[in-house]
């Protein structure tokens, strides 16, 4: 499984992080280049505004498992950060209040991926476009639900270590956090 983990890691580093930067970086370029068309110029692209959408949507949606992975993503932790200044039994409870929301999260992410496959078969068969008419919808709702596969593959790691931690074992050490937890 550490392997595995590390594979995934070195996936996430090397392949989904540099292409959301890519996408993010590209849109942001052409929705300046449009700025300057449209004011300097007057002219603008018809389907600039959904390509601007879509692909920063699509840069967002692969980073999903990535802000996961470094807990960089919304979170409410008021319960179990309370919890770990009680003391030993208390921090305890926050680590199964963890390990639950995590399964919990999980699961909800394999339902959201059940469902949303047909969303992207009818798509295909009904040939849905963007309000531009200018590009289809599919290859955003493929990308939407990889960064939610992904998601989920990181709190799948996430579950067993977790359940690792707490039956005493450390496992699927993340890089930097034996340095104070600065690894992101």
């Amino acid at each position: 499984m550490e392997k595995a983990y590390v594979i995934w890691r070195a996936f996430q580093d090397r392949f989904l992080a540099p292409a959301a930067a890519f996408l993010l970086i590209g849109c942001t370029l052409i929705a300046l280049f449009e700025v300057v068309r449209r004011y300097a110029f007057g002219l603008s692209f018809e389907w600039q505004q959904d390509f601007v959408t879509f692909a920063t949507l699509s840069g967002v949606s692969l980073y999903y498992g990535i802000a996961q992975r470094h807990g960089s993503h919304l979170n409410v932790t008021i319960l179990t950060d309370s919890l770990d200044t009680v003391g030993p039994r208390a921090k305890r409870v926050a680590e199964v209040v963890r390990l639950v929301a995590l399964v919990f999260s999980f699961l909800f992410m394999l339902f959201v991926l059940w469902w949303g496959l047909p969303e992207v078969q009818d798509s295909l068969k009904y040939e849905s476009r963007t309000e531009s008419l200018a590009f289809p919808m599919w290859p955003f709702l493929v990308v939407l639900l990889a960064g939610f596969a992904f998601m989920a593959v990181t709190m799948f790691f996430q579950i067993y270590r977790q359940v690792h931690k707490l039956l005493g074992r450390s496992v699927l050490d993340e890089p930097g956090e034996a340095a104070g937890g600065l690894g992101h």
